[in-house]
């Protein structure tokens, strides 16, 4: 029999079913709370940590999370990014959760220190500090530099490096080095291709010149940076001087002894019409109250309208022209006198106003004249022998024993001081390249050029010294800044020279048959431009010319294109071209065998010459011999003897010279009241002696020398030249020499004249000088 069960309850069957199905889904829904939960914390970090990475510039970073672990990839510029990377995602999460897998770019090669040098230089020696290249260039610069500093040490601190070498290093090198040899107290700091120099001067003019030296010194391509301080300088006595006449209101001097005090002054200079002038600021002013004082005297100069006044310490002068009236003179005075300091002492003159006369008075006068080569003629009233001799010796001393001609009357009852006067205008005469001065009873004259910038400050501090109180004196001084040695300008023929030396070093080339420039000429052309523009004031000829090939005409024509396109490459160079001119000369002048092709080379070539423009060649020019005088071409007049206007310029070295500097072509023998004729050589002129008393004349000579002519007779008077162009008479005492034209030469078939009014040459050095082409038949 089957054995059954008993049935189970329905109540107990549902309740086994859902316990486990529940316990189930339990289960899986902390399951999906829990992933929840981790994506939501795994997002939050990434996204916390992405944003400070984003925020401190680390953009190349990226971040994945893992569960709580976050890798930080992307590629690190540096080593030191990737570091700074981590730690800033650790400000986020903690540091145990961040896998570091960012990788670094490769680093780059270090770039090469560069070289520099530091040079300082002193009484004690020289130090070095810097990097340079090892080996040779090193021990050479430290032995150039032990050289220079002498019995000084040399405390060499320099880092040496084997990488290379820049190409501009040397050459800013020796330029420190050069530098340094002129400052003896300076710092020099040296990099590839600029150099700056820092030092100091003695005074302000060495300061100029040392500038001038150094820029001029500086290599194309190197850049400088000059700083050199000069210390003021000593004004003794301190002195300023202001006047107003028909010239209008200026300074003779200005001193002052500061920068308020000086912008002080010419502030007062403005207002009294003067405005833009300038003063020297230096050391050795008398009071602390000086342009308190110049201020007033200024203003009271500029009330009174014409005069001037003079400072000289604490000594005022004041000297009010004729034209004021006493009423105005004694108002102004008297409010300066009470305004001044203390220390100064103000003397006044009002200038009397000319007394009428049915004769004239003859006043004693004094003159001395400088020429441009430096000769000094003396003449006037002296007071006796002794004070002849005094003002003799102190000329002689002064301009040279052979420069001086004398030639000083003696005459009693000159004024008191007259000798002193002398001496002063003599004194102050030496601050000029060339000039004269003009001593009177009542004013004493200096006038000329000079090339230095502070003459006519030292001229009035010699006079007001030399004079005292109430001197009145007037300077008429220019600045040519030519004659300014501190500048260092060339003289015509230093250009003429330099730019044909440059010329022989590297010519100026073309393409064949044609007047292109070929490239490797550009650097001679850039050289020439330099030189050039310190000579653009002096005439000049391109001479272009060519070899003895092809036809004459077309040589000719090819020669003018190429010195014109010289002249246009200097333009586009910017260089000023209106006083050069372009010539063509053909196969003229050769300096070489035509025959053979490198005497062909040295022949096409571009010359420049000097011209000037007195009319005719100057000396050593002419090639061509002039038929021989004719012995009756000389008139009985001094000057009318056939021969050429003689040049003003400066005579080459081959040329004679004068003792006297009054005839520039050979003179003939003069005898008593008669001129004598000169003969035209062939070569050389003729010399001769001038007789106490007369003139003596000659003819000028073609031939390419000069005679020197004899010492003439008494200075007082004056020796008619060789050129043909003036007589000379005899003055009365006291009355100055007069020069009157003498009548043109009628021109004769067998003179040596040359055509005036054409340009000079002056060939450049190792040059042929030209002669005319022949003309030819058509």
């Amino acid at each position: 029999m089957p054995l059954s069960l008993p049935p189970v309850p329905r109540s107990y069957l549902t309740r086994a079913i859902l316990l486990p199905a529940t316990l189930v889904v339990a289960a899986l829904l902390s399951l999906l709370a829990a992933s929840w939960a981790a994506t939501v914390v795994e997002q939050r970090s990434a996204d916390g940590v992405d944003s400070v990475l984003q925020a401190e510039g680390f953009d190349w970073a990226a971040v994945e999370a893992d569960g709580l672990q976050l890798t930080l990839t992307g590629t690190a510029p540096t080593e030191a990014a990737r570091f700074r990377a981590l730690a800033a995602a650790g400000t986020v999460v903690d540091s145990n959760r961040l896998i570091d897998a960012m990788g670094v770019s490769d680093a780059e090669a270090l770039k090469a220190p560069d070289y520099t040098v530091e040079i300082l230089r002193n009484d004690d020696g020289i130090s070095l500090i810097g990097l340079v290249p090892d080996g040779a260039q090193h021990d050479a610069l430290v032995a150039q530099l032990g050289d220079l500093a002498g019995a000084g040490k040399v405390i060499d601190m320099l880092e040496t490096a084997a990488h290379p070498v820049p190409d501009n290093w040397q050459a800013s090198v020796d330029y420190g080095i050069r530098a340094l040899a002129e400052l003896p107290r300076s710092k020099i700091s040296i990099s590839a291709g600029k150099v700056a120099v820092t030092a100091i001067s003695d005074s302000p003019q060495e300061k100029a010149r040392l500038e001038s030296r150094l820029k001029r010194a500086t290599p194309r391509g190197l850049v400088v940076a000059l700083d050199i301080s000069a210390p003021r300088p000593v004004i003794a006595p301190f002195t300023l001087r202001f006047l107003i006449d028909a010239d209008g209101p200026r300074f003779d001097a200005c001193a002052a002894d500061s920068e308020q005090a000086r912008d002080q002054i010419l502030a007062a200079a403005a207002a009294a019409g003067a405005p833009g002038a300038s003063c020297t600021i230096g050391l050795g002013v008398p009071t602390p109250a000086w342009s308190e004082a110049v201020t007033l005297g200024l203003k009271a100069l500029a009330e009174l309208g014409a005069g001037s006044i003079t400072y000289s310490d604490a000594d005022i002068s004041l000297i009010a022209a004729e034209s004021v009236d006493q009423a105005t003179f004694d108002r102004v005075v008297g409010e300066l006198e009470s305004g001044l300091p203390e220390v100064f002492s103000l003397h006044a003159t009002l200038t009397p106003k000319p007394a009428e006369a049915n004769t004239p008075e003859v006043v004693p006068e004094f003159t001395a004249t400088l020429d441009a080569e430096g000769r000094l003629a003396l003449r006037g009233r002296i007071g006796s022998e002794l004070t002849r001799d005094a003002v003799e010796n102190f000329a002689r001393a002064k301009f040279g024993g052979s420069n001086v001609t004398p030639a000083m009357r003696i005459t009693p009852d000159l004024p008191g001081g007259w000798a002193v006067r002398l001496l002063a205008a003599l004194e102050a005469l030496g601050e000029l390249h060339d000039g004269s001065a003009k001593v009177r009873p009542d004013l004493v004259t200096i006038a000329g050029v000079t090339g230095a910038q502070g003459a006519s400050d030292a001229a009035a501090r010699i006079l007001s010294s030399k004079l005292g109180e109430g001197a009145n004196f007037k300077l008429e001084i220019r600045y040519d800044p030519k004659l300014d040695p501190l500048l260092g300008l060339p003289t015509a023929e230093e250009c003429a020279a330099e730019i044909n030396a440059i010329l022989a070093s590297h010519k100026i080339n073309f393409e064949p048959g044609s007047a292109q420039i070929t490239p490797d000429a550009a650097e001679t052309l850039d050289k020439v431009a330099a030189r050039m523009k310190d000579c653009t004031d002096f005439p000049m000829e391109i001479g272009g010319y060519t070899d003895s090939q092809g036809r004459e005409e077309m040589n000719l024509a090819l020669s003018r294109d190429r010195a014109q396109a010289v002249l246009t490459s200097l333009m586009d160079r910017r260089v000023l071209t209106g006083n050069l001119t372009a010539v063509g000369y053909g196969e003229e002048n050769p300096i070489a065998d035509n025959g053979t092709e490198a005497g062909r080379e040295a022949n096409r070539r571009i010359e420049f010459r000097l011209l000037t423009t007195t009319g005719t060649p100057e000396a050593g020019t002419a090639t061509e011999t002039a038929p021989e005088a004719a012995p009756g071409a000389a008139s009985e007049t001094a000057g009318e003897a056939a021969g050429t206007a003689t040049s003003q310029t400066a005579l080459p070295a081959d040329a004679g010279s004068a003792d006297t500097g009054s005839v520039d072509a050979g003179s003939g023998d003069a005898g008593s009241g008669d001129a004598g004729s000169g003969d035209a050589g062939s070569g050389d002129a003729g010399s001769g002696d001038g007789a106490s008393g007369d003139f003596a004349t000659g003819g000028a000579s073609a031939g390419t020398d000069l005679g020197s002519g004899d010492e003439l007779g008494p200075p007082d008077e004056t020796a008619g030249s060789g050129d043909g162009t003036a007589t000379a008479t005899t003055p009365e005492p006291g009355v100055e020499p007069s020069v009157e034209p003498a009548p043109a030469a009628a021109p004769a078939g067998d003179t040596a004249a040359e055509p005036s009014g054409l340009p000079v040459l002056t060939p450049g050095p190792e040059t042929v000088r030209p002669r005319p082409r022949p003309q030819k038949s058509n």
